[in-house]
């Protein structure tokens, strides 16, 4: 296998592992516009990278952790409609990193990269990135596994248990935030959402608990990411689309199975 392919399903697998139980969340309590928010503000991270000459992938990541943090606090106020906010920052901060970028001579930066991923272009020093977001992510995730859950289900009885809801919810933005910018070079801004709503939806349908549709969120994460991969390769089709496009075909063929077989 040669060296580019090999990181670049090492690192998509990486990321879809991460991306299952994160994207189980995300489905559960219904954040799938929260995850566009983010993503959409990760070209304000490269705009900061270029600007402060300082790595892309850490830019990225820490305007995602500051937009997250500002989301929650927005959000915990109550100014306006919750998806109001976040309508109104999903789109202002994806102008703004445009036009931002607009205004930088950035000649051999790939554009269509960011916004659509560029899977196969993952280096060495990517993956390294991606394996300690991940490892990160994992360490903090597994620990807070049950106060997450108690607060999706209900964050009333949760607050009476004595689980601090708003941090809890914050934190888990942030994690989201962390597990979408490393995300970015997989299948894009404008698609990271979907790897991370279409595995966890498919594995609803065939999951009996939260945890077993986590793994199995994770698992389908792996299948798409392993067939867009063969699909780009053998086809030569853009590697993050054609992830997002097997995601969806395993959605759509789970749905279709009879009931008696779910």
């Amino acid at each position: 296998m040669a060296s580019f392919l090999l990181w670049a399903w090492l690192g998509g697998l990486m990321i879809a592992t991460i991306a299952g139980p994160l994207g189980s969340f995300m489905v559960w309590r219904r954040m799938a516009y929260f995850g566009d928010t983010l993503a959409h503000a990760a070209l304000l991270g490269v705009t900061l990278g270029l600007l402060l000459q300082i790595n892309l992938s850490l830019a990225v990541v820490l305007v995602c952790l500051l937009l997250a943090i500002l989301l929650s606090t927005l959000m915990h106020r109550r100014i306006i409609a919750t998806d109001t906010l976040l309508g109104i920052l999903s789109h202002a901060s994806l102008s703004l990193g445009l036009v931002s970028l607009s205004l930088f001579d950035h000649q051999g930066l790939d554009l269509m990269g960011f916004l659509f991923g560029d899977l196969l272009a993952i280096n060495q020093q990517d993956l390294i990135w991606i394996a300690a977001a991940c490892l990160l992510v994992l360490i903090i995730l597994v620990p807070i596994w049950r106060p997450l859950l108690a607060i999706t289900v209900n964050e009333e009885l949760a607050q009476v248990e004595g689980i601090n809801v708003a941090w809890m919810r914050t934190l888990l933005m942030l994690l989201v935030a962390i597990v979408i910018a490393v995300a970015m070079k997989v299948v894009g801004v404008l698609l990271i959402t979907s790897l991370l709503i279409i595995p966890a939806a498919a594995a609803r349908r065939l999951s009996s608990s939260p945890e077993q549709m986590a793994l199995l969120a994770s698992l389908l994460g792996m299948i798409a990411v392993s067939g867009g991969l063969a699909l780009s390769w053998f086809y030569d089709t853009p590697a993050g689309p054609s992830v997002v496009i097997i995601a969806s075909l395993l959605f759509f063929v789970l749905f279709s199975l009879p009931r008696s077989i779910r």
